[in-house]
């Protein structure tokens, strides 16, 4: 009960000796104190003193504890990124690609490379085409060019004519291992900006592309892509591209995903293992 009680010293002053006053004739004075009373009312005094002290006391308790500040545990920087989280950080960068060609027109995938707004895709997306359209992320289109290509590794680099009003090129992360987990964002079968999360199945794949002939060195991964999602970015659980999506696996003639997708590691894909595209 704060404000009802006074603050009094741990240790209360010791009252004043006693005096005893003796008369020495004429009229009679004021009764005089003897040394029990004294004491009698010293005790009491003491005792006044202490139950101020423990209703203090007492009142303290009572009232609401004390609030200590613990620190809480707050994100690492290097905490690993939910799906939804890695999306947001990639969409910026993926490019919806139409290319036309003799044989019609495929779509497929880009993500932006460099601050110069190149493009990475799968070359076959793009190879043999007349007229090659770029869609950004904010809407805008542009017209491309092939600017660089390594048909051994099935990939292409493309110059758009215009750029956006904010151009938001991807991270490139390192070589993942088996079992980390990456989400693939494309645009398979039209469906603009998909995305699946899965984990890395396997290193250094070889496979016979029907499109792209014998490729090797790939990262498998079991994120789902279909048809247009060739050349869209595999990325790791910091946000990371650490692949070009260039195939599936389908033992029929459906060509539709049954768990098993290749991508071309990011450090082949700009050319560390081959001839270096020129971004």
């Amino acid at each position: 009960m704060p404000g009802r009680f006074r603050v009094v010293p741990t240790e209360p002053a010791a009252p004043p000796a006693p005096q005893v006053v003796v008369a020495e004739g004429g009229p009679p004075g004021p009764r005089a104190r003897t040394p029990h009373r004294v004491l009698i009312a010293a005790l009491a005094a003491a005792v006044l003193a202490l139950t101020a002290v423990v209703a203090f006391q007492w009142g303290s308790s009572s009232s609401p504890e004390t609030t200590v500040a613990v620190p809480a545990p707050s994100p690492s920087p290097d905490a690993p990124l939910t799906v939804g989280e890695i999306y947001q950080t990639l969409a910026p960068s993926v490019v919806f690609i139409k290319a036309a060609g003799k044989a019609g027109t495929a779509t497929g995938t880009g993500v932006v490379a460099n601050a110069d707004g190149s493009v990475l895709t799968a070359l076959h997306v793009v190879r043999g085409a007349t007229a090659i359209e770029l869609a950004f992320a904010d809407g805008t289109t542009a017209k491309a060019a092939i600017a660089a290509q390594d048909p051994a590794h099935d990939i292409a680099v493309l110059t758009p004519a215009q750029l956006p009003s904010v151009l938001v090129p991807a991270v490139m992360g390192g070589g993942p291992a088996i079992g980390d987990a990456v989400v693939a964002i494309g645009n398979p079968l039209g469906l603009v900006q998909s995305t699946t999360s899965g984990v890395v199945s396997g290193l250094d794949r070889s496979i016979v592309a029907k499109e792209a002939g014998e490729l090797d060195g790939l990262i498998q991964f079991d994120a789902a892509v279909n048809p247009g999602s060739s050349g869209g970015p595999l990325v790791n659980d910091r946000g990371q591209t650490v692949g070009i999506v260039v195939a599936l696996a389908n033992p029929t003639e459906a060509g539709t995903f049954i768990g098993v997708g290749f991508a071309v590691p990011i450090g082949t894909a700009l050319g560390a293992d081959g001839p270096r595209p020129q971004l």
